[in-house]
């Protein structure tokens, strides 16, 4: 049984009751058993230890776990330090820089800071086998983590959703109540065509935190 230590535990109990997750389950530690699988069984649900529901601020909606050694850590986009930081990030780099003045181009990739000011980073599927990108895709990971969108759509309090390429842009149709912010732009990675670039989304979604009496997020990687 996980273990999120925080509102998580109560609001996904019963999803974790239901049979695709549970088949999710058992397929997963026939994987672990026999593959090599990203990231690591204990850092799955990163993501979700860190930033707690009333915590989450804005979501940041990634794809699958990088899928070469010691990238993943169960935060969308963010890699564990020492590890080279990789093309798409870089680019989320460059907006932050451009857009806010903050300059991350000699930081890390471990986003884990963000996390704890309320950035939830959130990949669609959640392990992956190594190598192998969207391997465990249509497992039931989808249908686990559109649930916790559309937890986090009930929220009387506003979330910024940062949805950047076609899959993320997807998961707008869950997004239906008003209170919260949509901000849609293409992929950071540079096959997107560096087409991320110029979004503005870091100060937008500033800016609507604040004026919903909110403290801002700092970008800043630390």
């Amino acid at each position: 049984m996980v273990n999120f230590n925080n509102e998580w535990d109560v609001l996904l109990a019963e999803e974790m009751q239901k049979e695709y997750y549970q088949k999710l389950r058992q397929f997963l530690k026939q994987e672990y058993s026999t593959q090599t699988i990203y990231p690591d069984m204990h850092d799955i649900f990163n993501a979700l230890k860190l930033t707690t529901y009333s915590d989450v601020k804005a979501v940041i909606i990634g794809q699958d776990p990088y899928h070469n050694p010691g990238q993943a850590h169960g935060l969308s986009f963010s890699v564990r330090k020492g590890v080279r930081v990789p093309p798409s990030l870089k680019n989320i780099y460059k907006e932050i820089l451009a857009d806010t003045g903050i300059d991350n181009m000699k930081a890390e990739g471990e986003l884990t800071c963000w996390a704890k000011q309320g950035v939830l980073m959130l990949n669609t599927v959640l392990t992956v086998r190594a190598h192998q990108a969207n391997s465990h895709k249509g497992m039931g990971w989808e249908i686990f983590t559109d649930e916790i969108i559309r937890l986090l759509n009930l929220r009387e309090d506003p979330i910024v959703f940062l949805l950047w390429g076609a899959h993320a842009r997807a998961k707008k149709e869950l997004v239906t109540n008003p209170k919260h912010l949509i901000l849609e732009a293409a992929h950071p990675s540079p096959m997107a065509g560096n087409s991320f670039l110029g979004c503005r989304h870091f100060s937008q979604a500033n800016q609507f935190l604040q004026e919903h009496g909110m403290t801002p997020i700092d970008w800043t990687v630390y």
